[in-house]
């Protein structure tokens, strides 16, 4: 998932851009809607997993499964954060969200930004470093390739 679509996220939900909840016959949210939609659902399941099968378990074996559990624990709590969020913008997009279910989505996306920005952040600053060590130059380029293939 992009960055800049975190910062579309926390400007739709905090009015920043445009008024929210959207106003009746807005096209712009709901074509924001469902890129983030695709970017969790596709770009991010898509990430944590080829991680926890690919990734992490060559931290295991060389020793930084600490490491790979911390990050592991925080995928289950960004999914824990996205699924009822999914839930919610599905419901808006088929025009049946309540005005309750503005306010809960809003926090629920907010929470769900805040925890995937700072698990990047993360990832750049503790996982990439590690990598280095851990995978020779063979298995990173066959790595990155079934990565790539999906």
């Amino acid at each position: 998932m992009t960055l800049e679509l975190l910062g579309r996220l926390e400007r739709v939900f905090t009015g920043r851009s445009g008024i929210y909840p959207p106003p009746d016959g807005d096209s712009n949210w709901p074509d924001f809607a469902r890129r983030l939609l695709g970017a969790i659902e596709y770009e991010v399941a898509r990430h944590f997993e080829f991680e926890e099968h690919d990734l992490f378990p060559h931290l295991e074996r060389a020793g930084d499964g600490d490491l790979a559990q911390l990050l592991t624990e925080e995928h289950r709590t960004i999914r824990e954060a996205a699924q009822p969020l999914t839930l919610l913008m599905r419901k808006a997009l088929a025009g049946g969200a309540q005005p309750e279910d503005w306010q809960t989505m809003k926090v629920l996306a907010l929470e769900f930004s805040e925890r995937l920005a700072s698990h990047a952040q993360k990832e750049e600053s503790a996982l990439l470093p590690v990598l280095d060590d851990v995978l020779d130059e063979q298995t990173d380029r066959e790595l990155f390739g079934a990565y790539v293939a999906g």
